[in-house]
């Protein structure tokens, strides 16, 4: 007699060409996602939404001329264009697989790499800067290229993991350097430094040995003491920094605009020194936000920030993929790591750097380019409910993986059966 199968006779669901259906393939992204973080993620956009509403106004100002006057929400109406793209984008990229979101990452990278050498040659300039390029929509090539870079530098860097021999470390370092002379070129200081931020918080978490790491880390402090020297740009940011700066120029303006509002804030719509701040909507959003809505809901901001940064960092503790570790440590320190620089600036303490406050400020390339940046991380920390970590990760090494707690529990469990 054959034993008895529970279902044995239960014929197996048709799958029409062996795949899923885009309905199943739906709630399997929903299982996987990390809702918290994208509702986190929405949330933030929503109120972005309200401060360049807020913010609209003191630009629209300031950019209507005799012959042409702005509507006061004009850079409102537009946002909420370029967000429905950007959220397209975002869903679109936390669709992928891991592997295709290191495909697209690799291919995206490769691409603006290319348009980024084309940049000093034909691009357009603006406020003295020549970042954008225009192929029938002018964007800057770098904001791309900003997740895409964390992606690739995941991938080279596991390579360690195939063959410990393979010189990673030299590869990665080429690469940073390469992007920092063409960012140099336009120039573009501030997104050097993000750059950088990133190699080297994704060169620590790959196991670098440290005295590797002490000699990069003293090239460059040598390198950043030589640019100050060498390059205009930067040493006049810093010394305008150090040195205080003129009366009422861009970050003393945001600085009072910023606290115009005291804790509580002046009202929705009735800041009025936001009235003279430049760039209001996009770097300087921030400060609006201070004067309208209170150092209180600036607060709130960062702790937002805060609160999205550490939930990826508590996805990621127990992930035992390397790419998936570095590629998603490298999206969320270039999200973060933008966002605190803006926010510094804005108080004053940190040089300009004219970088927008991610998923808050105005912006066409940028916004979709960081919303395709989140959506990147949301599909890269995907995880399968149903599954358990077989190896140790990185909250293993730690002690704080639910590794760590697993085995701690079978011990529990083996002692009670001995004793």
């Amino acid at each position: 007699m054959q034993p008895f199968v529970p279902g044995a006779k239960r014929k197996p669901a048709h799958i029409p060409g062996g795949k899923l259906s885009r309905w199943s393939q739906l709630k399997i992204w929903w299982r996987e996602i990390d809702r918290v973080l994208l509702f986190m993620i929405l949330g933030l956009m929503a109120f972005g939404t309200i401060a360049v509403a807020a913010a609209s106004p003191a630009s629209a100002n300031r950019l209507s001329t005799s012959s042409e006057t702005l509507d006061p929400l004009y850079f409102f109406y537009r946002h909420l264009a370029w967000q429905a793209v950007a959220l397209c984008v975002l869903f679109g990229a936390s669709l992928l697989s891991r592997e295709n979101a290191r495909r697209l990452g690799i291919l995206l990278g490769a691409g603006m790499l290319g348009l980024l050498f084309l940049v000093p040659f034909f691009g357009v300039e603006i406020n003295g800067a020549r970042r954008w390029i225009n192929l029938g929509m002018q964007f800057q090539p770098s904001e791309f290229l900003k997740p895409a870079f964390a992606i690739v530098l995941a991938w080279i860097l596991s390579w360690r993991m195939r063959d410990p021999n393979l010189p990673v470390l030299p590869i990665a370092t080429g690469l940073l350097v390469l992007i920092a002379a063409l960012m140099m070129m336009q120039p573009n200081f501030g997104g050097t430094i993000l750059f950088g931020g990133v190699w080297f918080v994704m060169v620590i978490l790959s196991g670098v040995p440290w005295k590797r790491l002490g000699i990069l880390a003293g090239g460059s402090i040598a390198l950043l003491t030589a640019t100050y020297f060498l390059y205009d740009n930067a040493r006049h940011r810093i010394d305008s920094f150090f040195g205080g700066g003129v009366a009422f120029d861009q970050v003393d303006l945001a600085s009072r605009t910023l606290t115009a509002g005291g804790w509580t804030g002046a009202g929705y719509g009735l800041g009025l020194r936001k009235m003279s701040l430049p760039e209001a909507h996009t770097d300087y959003i921030f400060s609006v936000i201070g004067e309208e809505f209170g150092l209180i809901v600036c607060g709130f901001v960062v702790l937002a920030y805060l609160a999205i940064i550490l939930r990826v960092l508590m996805r990621l503790v127990d992930e035992e993929d390397l790419f998936a570790l570095l590629a998603g440590t490298g999206l969320v320190s270039l999200f973060g790591g933008q966002a605190f620089i803006n926010m510094l600036v804005n108080l004053q303490l940190f040089p300009s750097k004219g970088m927008t406050l991610p998923l808050v400020s105005y912006g066409g390339s940028s916004t979709i380019a960081i919303c395709l940046a989140v959506g990147l991380l949301v599909a890269i920390t995907r995880r399968n409910p149903y599954l358990k970590s077989s190896t140790r990760g990185l909250g293993d090494l730690l002690g704080i993986g639910q590794g760590g707690a697993m085995k701690t529990s079978e011990a529990r469990v083996t002692r009670e059966i001995h004793q």
